[in-house]
């Protein structure tokens, strides 16, 4: 299963993707949405500026938003910048079941490699 430092970034870029083309959201508005501490918020959004993935600005208008379009941006590129998936192996949501034939809620969209929209991640 992902850590809950994956899952917050998750919760953080679909907040993000959300906003109108080329608007920004600062880290307090982003964490008081996802329940998240601001300053662990935005270290860690930091480390999504250095993958690639967000933009921030500084100033008075300034904050975060994607680098990419959401349709861009791949669920394992998300999960891989704060875990080392290469050594993971079984189901992404921790199902001892999930397969082709019984697949987890995440699983397709994991397996195509784009951001899921369930699994509660979309709220």
């Amino acid at each position: 299963m992902i850590s809950k430092t994956s899952l917050k970034i998750i919760q953080a870029l679909l907040e993000l993707a959300k906003l109108p083309v080329g608007q920004t959201e600062g880290v307090v508005r982003i964490a008081q949405r996802i329940k998240a501490p601001q300053n662990y918020l935005g270290k860690v959004l930091q480390g999504m500026v250095r993958q690639g993935l967000v933009v921030s600005r500084k100033g008075l208008n300034g904050g975060f938003r994607l680098a990419k379009t959401p349709a861009e941006i791949r669920l394992y590129d998300i999960v891989n910048s704060i875990e080392d998936l290469k050594t993971r192996e079984g189901c992404f949501m921790n199902r001892s079941t999930c397969s082709e034939l019984s697949p987890c809620c995440a699983h397709q969209r994991w397996v195509k490699g784009k951001i899921s929209k369930c699994c509660g991640l979309n709220s």
